[in-house]
Parts: structure tokens; sequence; C-alpha cells
């Protein structure tokens, strides 16, 4: 798999979030967003928990909250961690924009160095339990925290329309490949005869394109076929950046992607990824 690096970019993305957190009104701290229930003010002391559990969890290695034993589902995982998202947002309703923008300013710094401290090839943490590993690397890892900063940040930014600064290749591109790396997982149990090749491909310079191969009995990805001449796949599906980030961070629905969406060749055979969510959901 092709190593991901990103630990440079959280300074980037923090100091962009907080030039746009001290420009909001108080009408926008409140706008909703496509986050179902939060408020844009919601999302910032979401981003901030994310920072505060980096520190505390994985820096400190202080597990204060620990999953209950009887967890042993992906789903109730994904349970018990919305559960403590909707304490931690809860609780954060008395906390003023003012001191959340001070405490991102103190956080954000100190997760940004914890995160330029890891080895990359070390063991991390946490698995990257969306795209199907039962552990993973720190590169891995880090590319995961990115994407829920980069994608968190622009539910803020869809809010308040601002969502320019964030699509650029430069911060776009290493959330989009990330979330990308659902597709196998996405395609385990799609059948298909060995050799079968999908194409998903993200349009415009911001984008990029991915290539599953099927084996006959899983998918991997094929890092080979990219270049000038690339072998025609058995079908191609093609996303705007602005959809491909939504759909897989369930901001709209596979119906809406679809509409938006370029498909070529065998359509069944691209379906499975109108249903490929990329976060913890």
């Amino acid at each position: 798999m092709n190593e991901l690096v990103v630990k440079h970019l959280f300074p980037i993305l923090d100091a962009h979030l907080l030039t746009l957190l001290r420009s909001l009104s108080a009408e926008q701290w409140n706008a909703p967003t496509l986050a179902k229930h939060w408020t844009v003010k919601d999302i910032v002391a979401h981003l901030l928990d994310g920072n505060i559990r980096t520190l505390s969890l994985q820096r400190d290695r202080f597990f204060g909250v620990v999953p209950p034993k009887d967890i042993a589902s992906y789903q109730g995982l994904v349970q018990w961690l919305n559960a403590l998202n909707h304490e931690w947002v809860h609780a954060a309703k008395r906390i003023s924009p003012e001191v959340l923008i001070l405490l991102h300013e103190v956080t954000g710094t100190l997760t940004s160095a914890y995160y330029a401290s890891l080895n990359p090839d070390d063991e991390a943490v946490f698995s990257v339990a969306w795209a199907g590993e039962g552990r993973s690397v720190n590169w891995m890892h880090l590319a995961r925290e990115y994407t829920e900063k980069w994608h968190h940040q622009q539910q803020i930014r869809h809010a308040v329309g601002a969502e320019a600064a964030l699509m650029t290749r430069e911060l776009f591109f290493p959330a989009i490949d990330t979330f990308m790396r659902a597709l196998p997982h996405t395609y385990r149990t799609v059948e298909a005869r060995a050799g079968t090749l999908v194409c998903v491909s993200v349009s415009t310079d911001i984008g990029g394109a991915w290539w599953l191969r099927s084996n006959g009995t899983t998918w991997q990805f094929d890092w080979h076929v990219h270049g000038e001449h690339p072998p025609t796949p058995d079908a191609t599906v093609t996303l705007p950046p602005e959809t491909a980030w939504m759909l897989v961070t369930k901001g709209v629905s596979a119906e809406t992607a679809r509409s938006s969406a370029l498909v070529k060749g065998k359509s069944q055979l691209v379906e499975p990824v109108f249903s490929m969510v990329s976060v913890m959901a």
C-alpha cells in the first residue's frame, strides 16, 4: 500500500481553522451543518475533543474511559463512540466561542507536535477500522486523523459558505486519498472474476483515480495501472470533489451522489462506491 504523508499538514489545517473561527458571526456559530443535529459551534467543540483525546489517550497514554468489554462488533464500537461524542458536545454548550478558540490555539499546536514526533512505521494506538484494518501503522493512523480534521472543518465551511480554502490539491487530495483506502473493504463481498478492474475517479486537478483489481476472491489496489496509457477498466465511476468527500462522510445520500456521478461500463460494479463510509459511522 502506498504510504500517505500528512503530518506536515496539521499546522496548516489548524491555521485555516483558527482564521475561519475568528471571522464568524454569532449567527454563523449557530448555523446548522451537514453533521445532522450539530451546529457550527458543536463541530468546533468536537474538533477540540479530538485534540484533547489525542493528547490524553495517545500522547499521555491516559485511558480514563475505555470501551466496555461487551463491545464485540463494529457497530457496537460506533454506538459507544457516538455516545462519548454526544456527551462532550452537550457539555461544551456552556463554553463560549472565544474560549473554544483559545483552547484550539493551545491544543492544536501540542497535537501537531505530537503527530510530528511519531515514527510512521510503528504500530498505531488505534487501527483504522473503516478501512478493514485490525492493526494499523502510524502513517495510516495519522492519515485518518487528518481526514477527521479536514472533513469536520469542511462541514463548518460548507455551513458558512467558505469551502474554497480546503479545496486545493495540497489539502484536499491527502484527504480523499485516505478516504479511498476504504475501497477494498467496501468491496469485500462483491463477487467478480479474477482480473476485473474498477476505477474510482474524482474529477479536476485536485482529485485522482484509484484502481481496484479482483483476484477472484478479494479486491486489492492495483498501483501499477497508472500512467499515460492505463488499461480499460470494466467499470469507472467519476465523482466531483464536492460530492466525493460528502458521500464517504455521510453528508449526502447515495441517490444524490449518483445524480452527479459519471458511470461507464458495468454499472453494478461501481454500485458499492455509493455505500462507502470512510468515518466511524
